[in-house]
């Protein structure tokens, strides 16, 4: 990813600057970031960087330029107060006109392409943004709009029948900008459009995806991510197939076992974490010392995967298979510590990936510990809820028997 700073003409003749993110290959479509009432500070910057590393040229206009260029601020007490003034002296009507610019000149970058299928400008904006961006679907000829916790929504839904491109509005459940009464008055403005999507987060507060902030919510934040990546992914692409990359990943990993180039497959600070034994590592220095000392060299010779069903969403895959392999060598991620046994075993797994663009982002990896250790003799299931190599047989084949484990099934039995 590059990035650089790019000066703008304004409709009103004057001009301002841009903050530009450009994915790796140096082209995509175009994700205009509309920023907060703080202006285009180091978080929206990053934001920028986030969605240049999922394949969009990622362009934050300078909004406040109408007070002074290069406005930054931060958010102890006397940022906030200076970014209220901000926010109430703004002139929107040039704000807009301002953001329409923006679209203009991002259509005419060379770096901007879309895919065949689809547009090729969407628009991304928070709090003050959200709004914006709501205001930027009806009057700048975008190709999606999304706007997080946008305040003053509900003051311009005169505005609802102008947009005709795909939107999504993120709020918070706890968010007393948007309360509940001023969020279902926005639903129902748009009850009669598909492609207008309303989402909620319960336990959100205003500001959930400001990451560093005492309101981030992660849980919330990676949602609501995914659900813009699948607005954004239809309009405007890029297109991934992520299975490929995915099996491309993994051919890497226990075919090839190739330590550099399976780096090559991931995001410059990637993650994986073996979720029973908390192995795996966070960066790109922690994960590389991971695979090359501790997982890649230490997988049995006879290490197999039987798949059982995948799903691909829009920015994450799911594989659940069983694992087989003869325990013949100490298996650091699987197993630390553990003695080599000898033994046969099979589990069931599932493994979530999850991409940023064409790259591997993390890895989450379940697998049953129980019945693990039950097959390599570690442990005994007697009086406990348990099963060994009987939980990965069921999986390949229903017909196995259910409940066995249950001590009450019997009581059941002839009952309505």
């Amino acid at each position: 990813m590059t990035a650089d700073t790019i000066t703008l003409d304004a409709p009103d003749g004057s001009r301002f600057d841009a903050y530009r993110a450009l994915p790796e290959c140096g082209y995509g479509p175009a994700v205009i970031v509309l920023q907060e009432i703080f202006g285009v500070n180091r978080h929206i910057r990053e934001v920028c960087d986030f969605y240049a590393e999922e394949g969009y040229v990622a362009i934050a206009p300078d909004l406040f330029h109408q007070f002074a260029a290069g406005i930054e601020l931060g958010y102890e007490p006397a940022d906030f107060e200076q970014a209220f003034d901000y926010f109430q002296r703004l002139d929107v009507d040039r704000t807009v006109a301002d953001i329409g610019a923006t679209v203009t000149a991002a259509r005419a970058m060379n770096s901007v392409v879309a895919d065949d299928s689809a547009g090729g400008v969407g628009v991304v904006g928070f709090c003050l943004g959200g709004k914006l961006a709501y205001l930027a679907a009806a009057h700048c000829d975008v190709d999606a709009a999304v706007g997080y916790y946008g305040v003053g929504i509900d003051d311009a839904l005169d505005l609802a029948d102008r947009i005709r491109c795909p939107m999504a509005l993120h709020f918070g459940g706890q968010d007393k900008f948007s309360p509940p009464a001023t969020i279902e008055k926005i639903r129902a403005a748009f009850d009669n459009r598909d492609d207008v999507q309303i989402f909620v987060y319960d336990n959100a507060d205003h500001a959930f995806n400001r990451w560093g902030n005492d309101h981030y919510n992660p849980g919330a934040a990676r949602l609501a991510h995914t659900r813009t990546l699948a607005v954004l992914r239809a309009a405007l692409g890029p297109h991934y197939d992520l299975a490929a990359l995915a099996d491309h990943h993994f051919e890497l990993e226990f075919a090839a076992r190739d330590v550099d180039e399976t780096m090559k497959t991931m995001v410059a600070e990637p993650y994986v974490n073996h979720v029973p034994t908390m192995t795996g590592g966070t960066g790109y220095e922690n994960l590389k010392r991971f695979y090359k000392h501790h997982f890649i060299p230490k997988n049995p010779a006879d290490l197999q995967m039987k798949p059982i069903s995948r799903t691909v969403g829009v920015d994450r895959m799911v594989d659940e298979f069983v694992l087989c392999f003869t325990h013949d060598c100490e298996i650091d991620w699987l197993l630390p510590g553990v003695e080599p046994t000898g033994k046969y075993v099979e589990i069931p797994f599932v493994v979530i990936v999850a991409f940023r663009g064409d790259k591997l982002y993390n890895e989450h990896i379940y697998w049953d510990q129980a019945s693990l250790l039950v097959q390599i003799g570690k442990l005994d299931p007697a009086g406990l809820p348990i099963a060994g190599v009987e939980t990965a047989r069921k999986l390949l084949d229903k017909e196995q028997p259910s409940n066995d484990l249950m001590p009450n099934w019997a009581t059941s039995a002839g009952k309505d």
